[in-house]
């Protein structure tokens, strides 16, 4: 293909920027005091985060297989992981699910996926909603809100130093983040329904939908060995590491991205660049942590020292300034 032929986040209906500038517009205007992942309310002594979440146009690549059954687990877990990373524990959920007509088929399927959803996070299903908005929603959308706890000494001080390691934790696929882009590139030319040139898939569809992984298992080893921040690498792809404070980011021992990412790739013409601002690229969750801790943090969460912390700006991975 030709640069022409190049695809963009942006060309292929979202802009980064312009939803990062949306967002701020709201913040300013309700005076939100929130943090970079989860809102963190003072309760005595203890802090109550709350992070709300959906999946996103991943549910089209759903709709298109008639298969729901994986897309609570991405709505548990685009929540859950935010308050991971703020140093929350996790306790409890309420789904909201908007429908343009009542299906007891998908709704059931829905259900079961926030039920694995949550058993994988070990937090509590206390209710949600159900609406029918014909006139609204086409099809269906799929967002909730996740409640979490912690003691003010144990949620993460927020900002790297100059100096830190950091340890990163694979992610198990694209996760619930970019997917108008990927679903514009796998469909160029083919459909979700094609056969899939790689893993243990039967379509496309299906290494798509493939569950975002949760991370509360890392709450305990990352509180153990001191870190002062996290990052879930969500919207905005490795950018999500300027999230842990003004510094530098040197990324030389990334994760290998799995072959899904090179699929898109290739179907889209995507520059190595978009990639790595868009998606996660095999990569799902960092951590700064002092030095001396970072060996032993990897080994105990299976992961491993992905990086590090200079004075400076950016983020520097795999020859690209972002």
């Amino acid at each position: 293909m030709s640069e022409d032929d190049e695809l963009t986040y942006s060309a292929a209906g979202v802009d980064i920027a312009e939803s990062e500038a949306a967002t701020a517009a709201l913040v300013g205007a309700v005076g939100e005091s929130a943090g970079d992942y989860a809102g963190l309310l003072d309760i005595g002594d203890r802090y109550l985060g709350l992070a709300t979440d959906g999946v996103g146009t991943k549910l089209l690549v759903a709709d298109a297989l008639n298969d729901y059954s994986t897309v609570g687990i991405d709505c548990i877990a685009m929540n859950a992981n935010d308050l991971v990373a703020a140093g929350v524990r996790p306790v409890a959920f309420v789904d909201y699910l908007a429908v343009d007509e009542p299906d007891e088929r998908f709704a059931e399927q829905v259900g079961e996926g926030l039920a694995e959803g949550a058993d994988r996070a070990g937090i509590e299903l206390v209710g949600g909603e159900t609406a029918v908005m014909p006139e609204v929603i086409s099809g269906l959308d799929l967002a909730g809100t996740c409640a979490g706890l912690a003691a003010k000494d144990a949620v993460f001080p927020g900002s790297a130093e100059v100096g830190d390691a950091l340890v990163g934790v694979r992610s198990s696929g694209i996760h619930s983040n970019g997917l108008t882009l990927a679903r514009t590139a796998v469909t160029r030319e083919g459909s979700y329904t094609d056969p899939c040139p790689f893993g243990d898939y039967d379509t496309i569809g299906e290494a798509l939908l493939e569950p975002t992984r949760i991370y509360t298992d890392l709450l305990d080893p990352m509180r153990d060995h001191g870190v002062r921040a996290a990052a879930h690498v969500t919207g905005g792809g490795w950018t999500n590491l300027e999230r842990l404070g003004d510094a530098r980011y040197v990324i030389d021992d990334a994760f290998a991205p799995q072959p899904v990412f090179e699929f898109v790739q290739s179907l889209g013409n995507v520059s190595d660049e978009e990639m790595h601002r868009t998606f996660n690229m095999g990569t799902g969750f960092v951590a700064a942590v002092d030095p001396a801790e970072a060996d032993s943090l990897a080994e105990t969460v299976d992961g491993r020292v992905i990086g590090r912390v200079e004075a400076g700006e950016g983020v520097a991975i795999r020859g690209l300034e972002l």
